[in-house]
C-alpha cells in the first residue's frame, strides 16, 4: 500500500495556477487588490462628479426657459375685464370665466413645455441617471415658480385700488394676472417626470447581460487523491 503524498511531495504541474497548492503571495494579491479598488474608485468619482455636473445645467437650463413660458403666459391669457362704481374696481361680468381660463392657459402651457424639455434632455444624455432626472425635475419647479412671478411683473399691474380712485365711475382696465390655482404649477415639472420616464422606458439603452466567467482550471478541481 503506497501513503498518499504529503503537500510538500506533490509533483508539479507546470504551471502555477494548475498546482492545487499553489497560492499566489499575500503581498501581490494586495497590491493587485488594492489597486483595482484605487482604479474603480477614481473612475466611479470622475462619473458622479460628471452626472453632477449635468444635472446643474440641466436645471440651470431648464429653469431659465421660465423666463419664455411666463412671456407666452402673459400673452395668451384672456384679461378679466374691471368696472368702476363708486371708486372700487367690480368685474366687468358677474359669471366670468376668465380668472378659470387665465389658470388653465399656465397650466396648459406646463405641460407643453413639460413635454418638450424632457424630449431635449433625454435626446442630449439618452443614458439619463438619478443626477440628471433630479436636475430636470427642480429645474422644471423652479422654472414654473420664475414664470408665474414673470408673468405678473409683464401683466396689469397690480394696484387696484388705486387705479379705481383715480378713474371716473364706468371706466374700466384689465385685472392683474393671478394663478389661484398653485397646482398648476406641478405640471411643468410633472409632464417633465412622466415624459422622460416613457422615452427612456422605450428608446433608453439596454443594460447588458452579465458574462458568465468560463469555469476555472486546475486549483482543487484539478487535483485527484492518490490511488491505493
Amino acid at each position: 500500500m503506497t501513503a498518499p503524498l504529503t503537500p510538500h511531495e506533490q509533483p508539479p504541474h507546470g504551471q502555477p495556477g494548475q498546482n492545487p497548492w499553489h497560492y499566489p503571495s499575500s503581498s501581490g494579491a494586495a497590491d493587485g487588490t488594492t489597486g483595482g479598488k484605487r482604479r474603480r474608485r477614481a473612475k466611479g468619482d470622475d462619473d458622479l462628479a460628471g452626472e453632477l455636473w449635468q444635472a446643474f445645467l440641466v436645471l440651470v437650463g431648464v429653469a431659465a426657459l421660465g423666463l419664455l413660458l411666463g412671456f407666452l403666459w402673459e400673452r395668451l391669457a384672456p384679461r378679466v375685464p374691471l368696472v368702476v362704481r363708486g371708486g372700487e374696481a367690480w368685474l366687468g361680468q358677474s359669471e366670468s370665466e376668465d380668472a378659470i381660463s387665465i389658470d388653465g392657459t399656465f397650466a396648459l402651457l406646463g405641460l407643453a413645455f413639460g413635454a418638450v424639455t424632457a424630449l431635449a434632455v433625454f435626446l442630449w444624455r439618452r443614458r439619463g441617471g438619478l443626477p440628471l432626472v433630479l436636475g430636470l425635475a427642480l429645474g422644471s419647479l423652479i422654472g414654473a415658480v420664475v414664470a408665474w412671478r414673470f408673468g405678473i411683473w409683464l401683466g396689469p399691474p397690480g394696484n387696484v385700488a388705486q387705479r379705481a380712485k383715480e378713474l371716473r365711475d364706468g371706466a374700466g382696465f384689465d385685472a392683474p394676472l393671478e394663478l389661484k390655482a398653485k397646482g398648476a404649477l406641478l405640471a411643468w415639472p410633472g409632464a417633465a417626470m412622466a415624459v422622460h420616464l416613457v422615452l427612456t422606458g422605450l428608446f433608453g439603452p439596454r443594460d447588458s447581460e452579465p458574462e458568465v466567467p468560463p469555469p476555472p482550471t486546475g486549483g482543487w478541481q484539478g487535483w485527484s487523491p492518490p490511488t491505493r
